[in-house]
């Protein structure tokens, strides 16, 4: 999620650019043949990149009204202990074949450029809006339903198993102790053994959706969805739920680390999404079929809470910018604590010396 600061790049100026950035860079711009001179370019950090630091690299044209625009992409320092680069960087490419996001344009060790899509990120706020919600439900059914290559097994519990002896090797005993790290491969057992059914709908996930990584076009308002650094098969409960918690996040605010759980969408907001989504294939769902996956999801929140929490353990030790991993962490476990009980079936559903710790 967060960005980890790259000192090799700063703001407006290429000298600070590696060389071997450059030279691609210049090779691309020498490609176009408006561009005044392929040398000359304004470096633009973009705000609230989660995962890679992302600047807007910028070219005057001889006509001077449009300027070209790429993409610069530097890969985070630390962070690869959460996905495998190189599938990342496969799926960038079969989703760039199937229309669904910007072009590959270059490519170099620590990092990428990619086409620059003319549009605009959405807001925290965007996310309520019923409109925007709408086009976002039926962008992210088209996005389940790519036929993406590789295996296509729930991916999820594997991912948890792992961030979680990840968390238990970088913590000390005390932070194990309050995030209770010895009790969450339990839990982890608990909710796949409740959440694992026969009949759930499998889909291509991108396991990350937060506003930052939605861009709307003003004009046609269609919707492109970018960065896959988290995406894999999953149960698409487990996606609408991670979409529905990122409500509650505003990484642009003054506390970027803080969640206002007040801004988790309301019933009537969730239902309105389900629909919307269920409904973006042309056929119109049932009330039932409304309601089954609005608890699913509900469900998956769990399981959510648990992955982005033991996330930001992890980063408190890998990544270093003014972020408060811990207290992000803190946020997401008191949650799970608090609302298993409501949505779990299972005799197993409390824990209250958990609940008592993060609290």
């Amino acid at each position: 999620m967060m960005a980890v600061k790259n000192e090799n790049v700063s703001n407006g100026n290429e000298d600070h650019l590696p060389g071997e950035v450059k030279k691609l860079l210049k090779s691309l711009a020498s490609s176009w043949g408006d561009v005044i001179d392929p040398n000359t370019l304004e470096v633009i950090p973009l705000k609230g990149a989660m995962t890679n630091e992302v600047y807007q690299i910028i070219w005057p044209t001889q006509t001077g009204e449009f300027p070209r625009k790429v993409l610069l992409r530097v890969y985070g320092e630390g962070v690869d202990v959460f996905f495998d680069r190189g599938d990342e960087i496969r799926t960038f490419e079969c989703m760039s074949k199937h229309g669904q996001g910007p072009r590959l344009l270059g490519r170099f060790p620590n990092g990428r450029i990619e086409e620059f899509i003319h549009a605009r990120t959405l807001s925290a706020d965007d996310l309520h809006d019923p409109e925007i919600s709408t086009l976002v439900a039926a962008k992210l059914k088209e996005f389940h339903d790519l036929d993406m290559p590789g295996p296509k097994d729930v991916f999820l519990w594997d991912r948890l198993r792992k961030w979680l002896k990840v968390a238990i090797s970088l913590s000390s005993p005390e932070e194990a102790k309050e995030f209770c790290l010895d009790a969450l491969e339990n839990e982890i057992q608990i909710i796949e053994r409740e959440f694992s059914v026969d009949n759930q709908l499998i889909g291509f996930c991108h396991n990350d959706l937060q506003y930052g990584n939605i861009m709307i076009d003003e004009d046609t308002r269609s919707i492109t969805i970018i960065d896959y650094e988290y995406a894999s098969y999953n149960p698409v409960a487990y996606d609408l739920a991670n979409h529905f918690c990122e409500m509650a996040a505003n990484y642009h605010s003054e506390t970027p680390h803080i969640l206002d759980y007040s801004k988790y969408p309301d019933l009537e907001e969730r239902q309105r999404f389900v629909h919307a989504y269920l409904s973006s294939s042309g056929n119109e769902p049932s009330n039932l079929e409304v309601e089954h996956l609005l608890q699913e999801a509900e469900k998956y929140t769990l399981a959510n809470h648990l992955l982005w929490g033991l996330w930001g353990i992890i980063s408190d030790h890998v990544n270093d910018i003014d972020f408060d991993y811990m207290e992000y962490a803190r946020q997401r476990f008191r949650q799970y604590w608090l609302r298993k009980p409501t949505l779990m079936s299972s005799s197993e559903a409390s824990n209250d010396d958990c609940v008592n710790v993060v609290s």
